[in-house]
């Protein structure tokens, strides 16, 4: 039984400490971003469309609204890329969900590559 793997990422930018922890299994991912630790905040959940229908993931806000939309638009992201069902949940203190967004899509792509690498190499955490 191959167990979930899990990867770590942060970033600095403007002084402001932002982290990502993803966490993958069979059939999903887990990918929690925030500012300065590690903490749940708003949740969304997207599954990925069929391979045989042309529509966007389906996806929908689980807890909180104050990064709905970052959440929702993170989840939809992952579940196409990983072809998984996909929770994402977004934690900001100070900075603003915009200034966020960039930073977080850079996080996400780091800790999805980086999962991708260590699967190939046959790594698990």
């Amino acid at each position: 039984m191959e167990r979930a793997r899990v990867v770590k990422e942060e970033a600095i930018e403007q002084n402001v400490h932002f982290l990502a922890v993803y966490v993958e299994m069979k059939n999903s991912c887990l990918v929690i971003l925030s500012e300065r630790e590690d903490k749940l905040g708003t949740m969304a959940i997207a599954v990925p469309k069929p391979k045989d229908i042309f529509a966007p993931p389906t996806s929908s806000v689980l807890l909180g609204d104050k990064n709905a939309i970052s959440a929702r638009m993170f989840a939809e992201f992952v579940a196409a890329k990983k072809e998984k069902i996909a929770v994402v949940s977004i934690y900001l203190e100070t900075a603003s969900e915009i200034q966020a967004q960039s930073i977080f899509k850079k996080l996400i792509e780091k800790v999805v590559q980086a999962e991708a690498s260590s699967e190939k190499e046959g790594v698990t955490a």
